[in-house]
Order: C-alpha cells, then structure tokens, then sequence
C-alpha cells in the first residue's frame, strides 16, 4: 500500500496531510473465531504499510496489522476508536471482538472500533532476537526469575547479556525504531489513513503511554482520549531505574492491601485464619531457601510463586483462588490433618515441573515470537549500561520490597542494561501541552503494576486532564465497573469529562 507522507514531513508536528487509506478485506483465518455470526459482516482486516524510520520516509517500510468492527449504527457514527491492550508488545490486533466486554453498547453504536499490532508485535513486521527456539531456549532457559544464589545470579545476568547479543545479530533496523514516540507517528498515520480529523483512542496500562505521548505529539488532532492503569510518562521516559523500583513498590501495596482485605473478610478468605500477611512472608522466605514439593508430584518455586502472585494481583477475579491456594501451601509447611484433594488442586497454580520460558515445540523450529517488549522498554527507558550493577540494585530494593523487589530488577532493569540500542531517540516530553478536551486519566486505588500514584501524576503532567479513581483492586478496570464504564461512554461520545473528584466502585468485589 503506498505511502503518502511528505519528504520533508516534521514528525514532531501536527499535520492534517493525505494518507493512503486503509485497504480493507477478509480477516485472516481463526481471527474472529468466537465472534457471533450475525456480527460478522462488521468486521474487516487489513495489512497497512508505514515508514520504518519517519526522518527517512521515502526509505525502508514495514507493515503494521488492523482489524475494525464497524458501528451499530452507521448513521450516528461519530468516527474510529483506536485501542492498545498494553504491554509494551501486548497485540492489539483483534481486540474489536472483545469490544462488548470492554465497552457500553453506546460506544459500540457510534464508533468503529479498530485494533492494530503496533510495529514490532506479533502479525504486523515483529522484531525477533532469535531465529530458532533452539537459540531462544539456550538463552531463556538459564534465567531464573528471582535469582537468589550466586549461581542463579551469575547465569541470570549472562543469560541476559548473551540474550541482548543475538538481538543485535538479529534484529536488523527496527530496533532502533521501536520507542513509542514511533508508535505514535504509526498511530496518527493510521488516524489520517481511516478518513478521521481528530483521534479518538483508548489505551490500558503501557497504552496509556501511547496516549499521553500523542496528546503532546500531536495536541491539535486529539478528539478523545482514554488512558486506563497509567504510567508516569515523565519518569518512565526519564528514569529507568526509579521507576522499575517505584513499579515494584506498586506490587507491594497491591500486595499489602489485599492481605489485610483478606483479614478483613474472615472466613470468605481461605488465607484469614491466624496473621495472613506473617503467613504469607514465611511462605516467600521459606521459598528463599528452595522449593516446597507438592504432595502427589511437582514443586512450588520462588520463581512460580513470585510470579503467580504477581500476575493474579492484576485480576480480582483470581483472587479468592489465590486465597485457596496460599493456604494449601501454608498448610504444606505446617501439616495439621491429610490435605484434601480440593486443597491440592488449587496448588495447581503455583506448580512448576518444568525451567521458565521452555518451549514445547522442536529446538530447530523457526522462532515465531517477537520481542518488543524489551525493544520498546529498553528503547523509552533510560538504564545504566552495567548489568553487574544490577544484583545490587535487586538487593537494595528487596529490602523496600520484600516480594518484588528482586522481581523487578531482574526483569526490566537487568534486560535493558546490556541492550545493544546504544541512541535510543525517544519522546521524553514536554508532557504539558493542551488539548482542546481533557484527557481522561483512570487509576485504581490497588493497581498493581501502574500504581495509583502514577496515574495521579499522569493527570498532573498532563497539559488538560481529568483523573478517574476506583476503589478496586486488579490492573485497570474499563469493563469491570459500571461507573465508570458510564462516565467513559458519556466522555467518548458527548466529550463530557467526570466533575474533580469522583470515585468509582467496581462491579466485582475480590471476596
């Protein structure tokens, strides 16, 4: 599809100039598996090409795919909804088939909705380290999510530094074009490219950095824009390491928080018996000196445990299992009566019998993932370049952190301070220009990886912006809290921001 982007085009700057629209066809095969028959017809897909480098557009291309679901009610449409799921990496391809569990049918009658891949991910041109799963599994299978011993610790931190050599073997240009500030240029390509004037978008978690960086980016051509579990823009973009470390204290009040609701609850709470968050600890710390075996076979690590924890704080929804199973565990170490088949069960959740991001597939076979959520983080992330710097990083967090400090520095932190991107060009702002209608800011109370507090400076640093809170816990909450669902229909279509102040509930409470 050809391009229509002037030679001499300020990618910095607003601009209302011609793109190639849109060419729009059948969805791939099994993309709208699940879709109901009579919503087919709604549904289109297409492949639309854009410049790998926006200073050089007439040079090197790549493909970036889409999928829409047309409104309701063609009549009364107001225009495109543009939607990113997160990550950085988090494909957002086919998120117009979710659209009715995110959105009020209101939005559904007067927008079409359309998900895209951003550059880098999965179908549109994915940014791969690795050609076999044979290299990725060398690598990977080394990486000890918590690394606690010496060993664990070494492997881990070479793992890491050989991973982010087979990136610059392997990656090719787009590595040094995967910062957001590209996803942006990518995303009001597209906006022109659909025939809008003005964009209208709804990012969650890392999307919400998307957001903020198109209302500065490009302020004269926002019409609304929705940003769910926010990201401090200004230190994500400014400071790396502080805000890996702020992120892990988000786990831990999520954490917190939710051990004392439990207590709270009492017997709702499998985990309320006796002081859960003394439970808890001892757990984490007996963890620390190796792994609990699972009556019936398999074990309970550090690394599955962590994780688990880590990842069921982002769902209410897990969290009375969650319950369930660190009083299996508990009643592991402190055996009273036979566990009952129910209680092994729910250890199921935290079991590993096999080494972290081992693969099933044959060793020889061509790798298919992508890995832009380091190309992304490690690009708009400023890190020290000294991966040996890092073990002490994670011991001085751990003592802040208990639970996810060590996590934290591991992950992120230790991935980008080998990446072999050595000028990364990212947007780090100014963050305060205006637009003509508030940028809506929603943050709940316990969010785990986006803590409150970032969205309450995301609204701050914002140029015009109107902060949402919700008493809830999980990772963003569009689709799970009637209030506020309500308050982003009224906002989307009518552009009518929530008065200061307002607090939502959610729809499900954890127990």
């Amino acid at each position: 599809m050809g391009l229509a982007v002037p030679a001499n085009a300020d990618p910095l700057a607003d601009t209302d100039a011609a793109a190639a629209p849109v060419q729009w066809g059948a969805c791939p095969p099994g993309s709208l598996d699940g879709v109901p028959p009579a919503e087919l017809p709604q549904f289109s897909c297409a492949t639309y090409t854009v410049p790998l480098d926006y200073q050089h557009p007439r040079r090197e291309t790549i493909s970036l795919a889409l999928m829409r679901r047309t409104a309701n009610k063609a009549g009364q449409r107001i225009g495109s909804l543009f939607l990113n799921p997160g990550g950085p990496g988090g494909p957002g391809f086919d998120l117009p088939t979710v659209g009715g569990f995110i959105f009020q049918p209101a939005v559904l009658d007067r927008f079409d909705l359309i998900g895209f891949d951003p550059r880098g991910v999965a179908r549109s041109t994915p940014l791969r380290c690795f050609k076999t799963n044979e290299e990725a599994n060398a690598v990977l299978s080394r990486i000890t999510v918590v690394p606690v011993t010496r060993q664990q610790i070494s492997d881990t931190v070479q793992a890491s530094i050989d991973y982010s050599g087979f990136c610059a073997r392997n990656a090719g240009d787009l590595l040094a074009h995967m910062s957001t500030a590209d996803v942006v240029r990518d995303l009001d390509l597209l906006r022109r490219a659909v025939g809008d004037r003005k964009l209208n978008y709804v990012g969650f978690s890392y999307g919400t950095l998307i957001g903020a960086t198109y209302a500065n980016m490009f302020a004269r051509s926002a019409r609304a824009i929705v940003i769910d579990g926010n990201v401090d823009p200004r230190l994500r973009t400014n400071n790396g390491v502080e805000y890996d470390r702020e992120r892990a204290q988000g786990f831990e009040i999520s954490l917190d928080a939710y051990l004392k609701r439990c207590a709270v609850e009492g017997p709702k709470c499998a985990f309320s018996a006796g002081n859960p968050r003394a439970k808890f600890d001892e757990i984490r710390d007996r963890l620390r000196q190796g792994p609990i075996a699972v009556p019936g076979g398999g074990q309970i690590t550090l690394d599955s445990f962590t994780s688990t924890v880590a990842g069921t704080l982002y769902s209410p929804s897990q969290l009375a299992p969650l319950a369930a199973a660190l009083q299996g565990v508990y009643n592991i170490l402190h055996p009273t009566s036979a566990l009952t088949a129910n209680t092994v069960d729910s250890l199921k959740v935290f079991s590993q019998t096999n080494k972290v991001a081992t693969r099933d597939s044959r060793a020889d076979t061509p790798y298919t993932s992508d890995d832009s959520y380091l190309g992304v983080n490690c690009t708009d992330k400023p890190f020290p370049r000294v991966p040996q710097l890092v073990p002490f990083i994670a011991s001085s967090w751990e003592r802040e952190s208990p639970t996810f400090g060590r996590y934290q520095a591991f992950q992120d932190t230790l991935d980008c301070a080998s990446w072999p991107l050595r000028h990364p060009d990212p947007y780090r702002g100014p963050w305060d220009r205006s637009t003509a209608n508030p940028v809506l800011v929603i943050g709940n109370f316990f969010d785990p990886a986006t803590q409150y507090k970032f969205s309450q400076r995301m609204a701050r640093e914002l140029g015009n912006a109107r902060l949402l809170s919700v008493d809830s816990f999980g990772h963003t909450i569009l689709g799970g809290s009637v209030c506020a669902d309500t308050i982003t229909t009224d906002y989307l279509i009518n552009l009518k921001a929530p008065r200061p102040g307002v607090v939502c509930q959610p729809t499900r409470q954890p127990f």
